[in-house]
């Protein structure tokens, strides 16, 4: 079987994959809510959902860490990786021991394209589809912000980093009725606190990955946009692209309220 990955690479598969390694934290969720189970031999140590798998399946290092000798020993029929979570030299390393299927997200849709084309990948269509419509179905009903709120989204601190335009969690902040003030950025920018003041955006959100920002750091950020409201938020709902997407739109009802 042969088939294309998100970047456009050729992947030749022996059949249906029975042996899955997913070095994709929320892919690796993905891949247990759409039944999987034996069939994945190997996770990140950031694969933290579901618990049970976090507790019982081989670790084989971080995501940008992942143990070669390790993989090697699980010898998988399929390594599932992604463009940004995961190094260009590790992936190519893989690429010459195992099928390596690559996912590429920057928006809502290429989410919903990888949960359709790895579900297919894996014997799971229909469930995929039924994700996938769930998925679309809470985002259409959601009732998005009344005010364009113009945000700014960190994800680091020392040095302060956030979100720009061509990210996943800046399409996630467009999706729900805001407005990300550094769209016009790439990636994910360095920016000092005080470049802020001018932008002066009207809501600061600090991640909870992969930096654990905490109530300290309010105060912290307060002090330099003291009219900016600030919060802390559950930065899996933001960036996990994968079925806890479903779950992402009660979390925003509520935060938006």
């Amino acid at each position: 079987m042969e088939i294309t990955d998100m970047m456009g690479n050729r992947v030749v598969l022996n059949g249906q994959p029975k042996r899955i390694v997913s070095l994709v934290p929320s892919q690796t969720e993905l891949l247990y809510d759409l039944g999987l189970d034996e069939e994945v031999v190997g996770i990140t140590k950031f694969c933290v959902h579901p618990d049970q798998w976090f507790r019982s399946k081989k670790r084989v290092g971080g995501t940008k860490t992942v143990h070669i000798d390790i993989v090697k020993a699980l010898q998988p029929d399929l390594v599932i990786a992604n463009k940004e979570e995961n190094t260009k030299e590790q992936i190519e390393e893989l690429s010459g021991l195992f099928p390596v299927w690559v996912s590429n997200i920057q928006t809502v849709g290429d989410g919903l394209k990888m949960i359709s084309e790895l579900g297919a990948l894996v014997g799971k269509a229909e469930a995929a589809q039924s994700l996938v419509e769930e998925i679309n179905s809470g985002f259409a009903h959601l009732t998005k912000a009344a005010t364009l709120k113009r945000v700014a989204y960190f994800i680091w601190r020392n040095p302060w980093m956030s979100v720009g335009g061509d990210t996943f969690i800046s399409d996630m902040i467009k999706t729900i009725g805001w407005q990300n003030v550094l769209a016009h950025k790439v990636r994910y920018p360095e920016i000092a606190l005080e470049e802020l003041v001018d932008i002066a955006p009207e809501l600061v959100l600090l991640s909870s990955e992969p930096y654990p920002f905490k109530e300290a750091h309010i105060a912290e950020i307060k002090a330099v946009l003291p009219n900016s409201e600030v919060l802390l938020v559950d930065g899996e709902m933001f960036s996990w692209y994968g079925s806890r997407m479903a779950r992402a739109v009660s979390y925003f009802e509520r935060l938006i309220a």
